[in-house]
């Protein structure tokens, strides 16, 4: 991979073209660690404005037994999400990543700081060159045979939870009753919406998927932003029940 130094080797093992599923084996090489295997699974699903979304996950494989030699990342979730800018030459690119490959949290500190912006840089670079590899890559050509139609259902459920707040938060108002079944149903639809992304962990990136991977410094970056999104919901949660809890007092 052009962006990816770490990668050392990559192979496809397996994809089903009735699922779309495509099963694959990634060697990583950090310096003073035992390399890390990465068997993974990874489904890429098409909408019908042209964004495309990907689920990638840890699983195991009869053809890649485990080795000694190599550490077997056994947690791996990653989404990707790549949606085109209307009116310019731009897409915008949505990650959630969670992964836990057993490195020393001060190395993994050290290794984002120094590695997320020049992945970043080179990830670029090569996403302006993907035109050139679609037809003569034959991991491109596998995955847009696999591609499938995103679920038209699931689609407009997503939509429908996009709609502007507006009309939400001016149900929000200061009076007794209609304040208190508000702050009751609220949490409730972001739920929703959280339950639907954490579903699919919204992925997407074509070219990613061409290998399948992101770098390190990518990984911890994501991984950071994923466990910042649970401390926020979380503390929505607590919030909530702190509201409740009010709300019967006063009743009382």
């Amino acid at each position: 991979m052009e962006w990816d130094n770490t990668v050392t080797k990559h192979e496809q093992l397996q994809y089903d073209e009735n699922s779309g599923v495509e099963v694959g084996r990634t060697l990583k090489k950090f310096p003073l660690l035992t390399p890390r295997e990465y068997i993974l699974a990874w489904r890429v699903w098409e909408t019908n404005d042209k964004s495309f979304y990907c689920f990638i996950k840890e699983c195991e494989h009869p053809l890649a037994p485990r080795q000694k030699k190599f550490i077997r990342v056994r947690l791996l979730r990653s989404g990707w999400c790549i949606k085109k800018i209307p009116g310019r030459d731009a897409c915008q690119i949505t990650v959630l990543h969670h992964e836990d490959n057993g490195m020393n949290i001060e190395m993994a500190k050290l290794a984002f700081s120094k590695g997320i912006w020049s992945y970043i840089c080179k990830m670029n670079n090569a996403l302006r060159r993907y035109p050139q590899y679609c037809s003569s890559s034959i991991s491109i050509l596998t995955m847009q045979r696999l591609m499938k139609k995103f679920p038209q259902d699931l689609e407009i459920a997503i939509d429908a939870s996009n709609v502007p707040s507006q009309n939400t938060a001016a149900t929000v108002v200061p009076s007794t009753q209609t304040s208190r079944t508000s702050s009751c149903k609220l949490p409730g639809k972001k739920s929703s919406r959280q339950m639907i992304a954490s579903g699919l962990l919204l992925v997407g990136s074509i070219v990613c998927l061409s290998r399948g991977r992101s770098n390190l410094g990518a990984q911890l970056a994501m991984a950071f932003f994923l466990k910042k999104a649970y401390k926020q919901e979380r503390e929505s949660g607590s919030s909530t029940s702190r509201g409740r809890t009010d709300v019967t007092r006063s009743r009382r």
